[in-house]
């Protein structure tokens, strides 16, 4: 059950409605949105059906929602929320180009990959500083001083960047300077990181984890929504199965439901989802038709000197040849491509 409070909601009416919720015995969560406040109810249910709520100064609904995602549902809110990263809005209305490097590795290699990204018609830059590895003895990632480098890069281009966080510790210092935090795929069940970038005041990307349920993705995001911020991105990034053809299984229909359940903006990471880059081309194409909200692409000056994902990274003739082809099939589905 949610309480949405009208527009003119005071902090003292939402607070009525807090003390009023745990005076039930239960938990209140406040989401603070563009346009309305909404208050989870998180306790005995029947408890909360016995109060009059509409009486009660400020509020202007209930909504009584039967999944166990709330706050990211489509039942609370039938428009797709549209999420800005930096200046960019990601959301049902436009269709967004995200590229980059995989990882910071220097300044040059970082500005070429985002300068041929711009041309491609990218308005958000992917680059990550901390880097989660299967083997301790790769790459882990420049941190504090591939921050550094994307400020510079920012500075010089005025892209947004995302970047995506892997420690508790490191939520703080990101979010001073990236305009959208990621969480990836390692951490996406995560939960004590989850709460930690809710309190953030930064928009979240949230990555689909290996082997998640879409239920299990939505419940994940609900933790981030749970703790008041709302401006969530989920990323459809391919899943584990059985075939070993490509790195993931890009799961488009999984990426549909989402979008049909949640009113959060979906995009899909093709890189990721198959690993190789003469396939990445044809899935980001395959996204954009079926609806993707964004596309997230992989992109390096010299892939075979990379120190992570080198084989699904393309050139920047390439994705610049890929910028023009998804901007043509997002205007025959009837949308138009930030720039």
């Amino acid at each position: 059950m949610v309480v949405v409070m009208k527009q003119d909601a005071t902090e003292s009416d939402i607070e009525a409605v807090s003390e009023r919720v745990r005076g039930a015995g239960g938990e209140a969560f406040v989401s603070r949105g563009a346009v309305h406040t909404i208050v989870g109810l998180v306790g005995d249910t029947d408890r909360f059906q016995a109060i009059d709520w509409k009486q009660m100064q400020g509020v202007d609904h209930v909504i009584r929602i039967g999944k166990p995602y709330k706050m990211v549902a489509r039942d609370l809110h039938p428009e797709t929320t549209t999420v800005k990263v930096g200046t960019t809005p990601v959301g049902r209305d436009t269709f967004t180009l995200i590229a980059g490097p995989c990882a910071v590795e220097s300044m040059e290699q970082t500005v070429a990959a985002v300068e041929a990204s711009r041309a491609a018609g990218a308005t958000i830059v992917r680059g990550d500083v901390y880097k989660p590895r299967t083997s301790p003895y790769s790459f882990q990632g420049l941190g504090e001083e591939g921050l550094a480098i994307l400020e510079e890069v920012r500075r010089q281009t005025g892209l947004p960047f995302i970047v995506e966080v892997v420690d508790l510790n490191q939520v703080e210092g990101v979010a001073e300077v990236a305009d959208c935090i990621r969480i990836g795929t390692r951490n996406a069940q995560n939960f004590e990181l989850l709460k930690e970038v809710g309190l953030a005041k930064k928009p979240v990307m949230l990555k689909r984890g290996l082997a998640m349920t879409i239920d299990e993705w939505l419940q994940a995001a609900e933790y981030v929504a749970q703790r008041g911020n709302s401006e969530i991105i989920l990323c459809e990034r391919g899943i584990r199965t059985f075939e070993p053809a490509t790195r993931n299984t890009l799961d488009l229909a999984g990426m549909a439901v989402a979008q049909y359940e949640s009113h959060l903006p979906v995009i899909v990471d093709p890189s990721h989802a198959v690993g190789k880059r003469h396939l990445v081309a044809a899935m980001a194409k395959a996204a954009v038709a079926a609806g993707a909200d964004a596309v997230m692409i992989d992109v390096h000056p010299n892939p075979e000197e990379a120190m992570v994902d080198g084989a699904q990274a393309l050139l920047p003739h390439e994705v610049v040849e890929l910028g023009e082809q998804l901007a043509a099939i997002a205007a025959a589905v009837g949308r138009a491509m930030n720039r």
